[in-house]
Formats: C-alpha cells, structure tokens, sequence
C-alpha cells in the first residue's frame, strides 16, 4: 500500500505556478512543507498525526517524489531540481524564497475555506523557513520551523540568515508583536541550522519559543524524530487554531 494512498491527489496554481497537493482531514488548516528529498514516507507519518489531531492538512509538492523514501539518490534528483529552479534561491542573503507567494496564496485560500483565526504551517530544513515567509504575507496564526537550514550555512552571514527580504522581516516582526508567536525546533549541534536561533531570539524576543535536543542529528519531525517536538507541535496548532 502507497503511503498516500489515503491523501487526496489534487493541484493549485498561483503566482505564476502550479504544483501538486496531497489533502487529507478535517478542521482547522495546516500546510505542511516537505523536506528534501520530498514526500518521505517519514514526512505523511507525521501528517497523519497533524490530521488525527483534528485538522485539515495539505502537503504541496515542491520537488521530489511523492512517496519516495529519503535516499542518497532521491536526494541528488532533488537538489538538482531546486539549484536549477527559479522557485528557490539557496545562496541568496536578505531575500525571501520565491515560492512563497504561492504559499501565501495556497494559505489564504485555505483559511478562506475553512474559516478560523488562520492556518498552522510548518517548513522542515531547507523549506524550515518558508513557514515565516508565509507569515509575512498570509492569515497564518501557528508558523512552526523546523531545524530551518536556507541559506545555505555556508559563512557567518548565510548561516544567522532568515531567508527574508527587509520588507518581510519587517512584517514578521509586526505580527509577532501583535501576538503571533513562532514555534522553533532544531538538534542543538545540527550545522545546518547555522546561528538563525540565535537571529531569531534578537529578532522576534520572547514570542520566539525555541524547542532544542542535544546532539547532532537533523530532521527533528521525521527521520531523527523526537516524540517531544511532535507533541509541542501538535499542542501549539491546538493552541493557536482552535478557537
């Protein structure tokens, strides 16, 4: 039995672009973004839990095989996609990613749809950061990042980065000072990650509530999951979604 095979296959178009979407539930909205390599099997387990908690999730499909599993070579094949698109920038310092405004677009139509104080997103990795970029131009209520790792941590700079325009940082700040707070999660050694908790915590104050584990693994929700950051995740959309 395919994971997805009780997701419903469907697509958006936005912005310019039209990408394949997986919905399954009912409730309050939650977009959950994929990891690289993509859709990993490890990725619908921890969406089948966002959905047996009551709520409506959408995966989009930005790269990758649906369904695949996280492998050395899905990975190439992913990668390779995203240094070629113009939907992703991996180096850029000061620059909001470019699908987020289809993001933006998928999360408003959401909310639209299905009503509430707004929808839950959550980003993992190299998309950890797209959830704050979403916040900056959308009716999202529960942003949650995990182990946020664009730009890449490549030098002091890139590695403290938000992946976010001035503009949108500017706009984040505001929502969150306006009571929007923002769930991070991450391995406390993960390179990755670079400095962008430490970014977070000058940036957005108290309201940024950093969830961290010892050690040095990575996919904090999936492939190195911890029970903990499920739970704190799943406990914030409630929080934050249900009125």
């Amino acid at each position: 039995m395919d994971v997805l095979d009780s997701w419903t296959a469907g697509s958006y178009s936005a912005a310019g672009a039209t990408h394949q979407t997986f919905r399954k539930g009912s409730g309050p909205g939650v977009i959950v973004i994929h990891e690289i390599p993509g859709i990993t099997p490890a990725v619908v387990a921890f969406a089948d839990e966002v959905v047996g908690r009551g709520f409506t999730v959408v995966m989009p499909v930005l790269f990758g095989r649906p369904g695949a599993p996280a492998t050395v070579g899905e990975t190439i094949r992913s990668v390779a996609r995203i240094c070629v698109s113009r939907e992703f920038s991996m180096f850029a310092l000061q620059q909001t990613t470019p699908v987020a405004a289809w993001l933006r677009s998928l999360a408003s139509d959401l909310h639209t749809e299905l009503g509430g104080p707004g929808v839950g997103a959550v980003g993992m990795c190299f998309t950890g950061g797209f959830a704050l970029a979403m916040l900056a131009g959308a009716p999202v209520a529960a942003p949650v990042l995990a182990q946020p790792a664009s730009p890449a941590p490549v030098g002091r700079a890139r590695k403290a980065d938000l992946g976010l325009s001035p503009a949108d940082l500017a706009s984040v700040k505001a929502k969150v000072a306006a009571g929007c707070p923002v769930l991070g999660l991450r391995y406390q050694g993960d390179p990755a990650v670079g400095t962008r908790f430490d970014t977070l915590r000058d940036e957005l104050g108290d309201k940024f509530i950093a969830v961290e584990f010892p050690g040095r693994k990575h996919a904090t929700l999936t492939e190195h999951r911890q029970q903990e950051a499920v739970d704190r995740v799943l406990a914030f959309f409630e929080q934050q979604l249900n009125p």
